[in-house]
């Protein structure tokens, strides 16, 4: 951490419980230790981004995803003068909310929690860092710093318009001031998430056979990272040359991004961290020449790959299991494990019931999503039972 702009574990916005500093480790680095050890943080190694877990065991898991977008949030914080255990916080948390089967669980539970506030996979991350991670003797979640809370909640810009529940909840315990852009830091976390999954979706799909390495040379930034590779290394293996190539490719977008960076924040000069939050408009970002090849990708990506047929299929099969593990629970809350039962007694309403099931199903694996749908769905057990 060198540059002035900068958020200083010193000056840290402190904690919603408030607690003895360590001696050893500043306020952020305890934080990004508090999500490794939290029992959510390990449930991503059965959640998936794209392809369901079972479909392979070289594929991409929230698990994987959040280790590279840490590795790649690092660097640009340190080539940026940033505080990089925050930002690594940041990384490492912000996938912490995401349901079973990737978007394809997010969408259908949004659409099953419509008539109860509605799904967002960001507020239930805070939800899961402020409220259900319950190991602490004195306080539910991990009570992070404000800082990092503040990554959380808007690491992609300002949170405007209706607030979803759960970030409305503890918004209003512990003001976010969500109307500002984040700090410098989660800013380079967002760009690290974007960097990190528009490299790793194109190696997934290229092992899943979905496209073919040729296609991919065709596009922008991967033609000239394919053209290097071939001057330098003529005839290289056909493995080894795509390998190369993506690994330009990662390369080439980490560059963009502290080049460009480096140009904004000359721009801006900023001297504090709230000098970035606000300054109107979000200052990490890829530049607009790379922004735009960038948007040939996804849609290739969209059209090869999130829209395969076989992607859809199982996209067809998920949703399902979530559609019907749903009104399962909210039917049948007696189901619902152990310590979890205890507090049905408590709740009041239809509301605060679809909210608690919401949050077990979004905390499931693929894997036990899947075993408890064949359970209690596929058995003799079934929504309309007794």
């Amino acid at each position: 951490m060198t540059a002035p702009y900068a958020s200083d574990p010193a000056r840290a916005r402190g904690r919603l419980v408030p607690e003895e500093e360590s001696t050893f480790r500043s306020c952020y680095q305890r934080d990004r230790d508090r999500i490794i050890h939290a029992s959510a943080f390990r449930r991503l190694k059965h959640k998936t981004q794209v392809f369901i877990e079972h479909e392979g065991d070289y594929y991409r898991t929230r698990l994987t995803h959040s280790i590279e977008v840490a590795q790649v949030a690092r660097t640009i914080a340190g080539a940026l003068g940033l505080n990089a255990e925050l930002t690594e916080a940041v990384a490492l948390a912000h996938d912490l909310g995401h349901p079973p089967f990737g978007h394809t669980g997010e969408d259908a539970l949004h659409v099953l929690m419509a008539p109860y506030g509605g799904f967002d996979h960001n507020a239930q991350a805070i939800r899961i860092v402020t409220h259900l991670e319950r190991h602490y003797a004195e306080f539910d979640g991990l009570n992070l710093t404000w800082d990092t809370l503040e990554g959380l909640a808007k690491h992609n810009g300002p949170v405007t318009g209706e607030l979803p529940w759960a970030l409305a909840d503890y918004n209003a315990r512990h003001d976010l001031e969500l109307h500002t852009y984040a700090s410098g830091e989660a800013q380079v976390a967002a760009i690290a998430d974007d960097v990190a999954y528009n490299h790793h979706d194109l190696h997934d799909g290229l092992r899943a056979e979905l496209f073919s390495t040729d296609e991919l040379a065709e596009l922008p930034i991967l033609k000239d990272c394919f053209g290097a590779v071939d001057r330098k290394y003529p005839g290289l293996n056909y493995y080894r040359r795509r390998h190369e190539a993506l690994r330009r490719f990662f390369g080439v977008l980490v560059e963009d991004v502290i080049v460009f960076a480096q140009q904004r924040l000359a721009e801006l000069d900023p001297k504090s961290v709230n000098d970035i939050r606000m300054a109107g408009r979000t200052v990490i970002r890829f530049s607009d020449r790379v922004f735009q090849d960038l948007t040939v990708i996804r849609q290739f990506l969209f059209d090869r790959m999130y829209r395969a047929p076989s992607v859809v299929r199982m996209r067809a099969e998920v949703t399902q299991a979530i559609e019907e593990l749903f009104p399962y629970f909210m039917a049948h809350p007696d189901q619902l494990p152990k310590q979890w039962r205890k507090e049905v007694e408590e709740i009041a309403g239809e509301t605060e019931l679809a909210r608690m099931v919401l949050d077990y199903i979004a905390g499931m694996t693929d894997r036990f999503a899947l075993q408890e749908h064949a359970r209690l769905c596929d058995g003799k057990l079934s929504v309309a039972g007794n």
